[in-house]
């Protein structure tokens, strides 16, 4: 599944949202490019508890 997040920029910030994401799904895959604010999840967990973990970090999740 994949997110437009905002709000990121800086390589911590790639780390809070993917360990937010693991939060909610340990095993997910996450990949993140930073530059276009694009969160690809590779998982089960419901999209949206993976979005609602990205917004708890801090982030904001634009509609899909």
């Amino acid at each position: 599944m994949n997110f437009q997040v905002e709000g990121m920029s800086c390589d911590h910030c790639v780390q809070s949202v993917t360990k937010a994401v693991q939060a909610v799904e340990p095993r997910a895959k996450v990949t993140i490019d930073l530059a276009s604010g694009r969160v690809a999840v590779d998982g089960s967990e419901r999209r949206d508890a993976v979005a609602q973990a990205i917004r708890d970090a801090g982030y904001s999740v634009a509609a899909a």
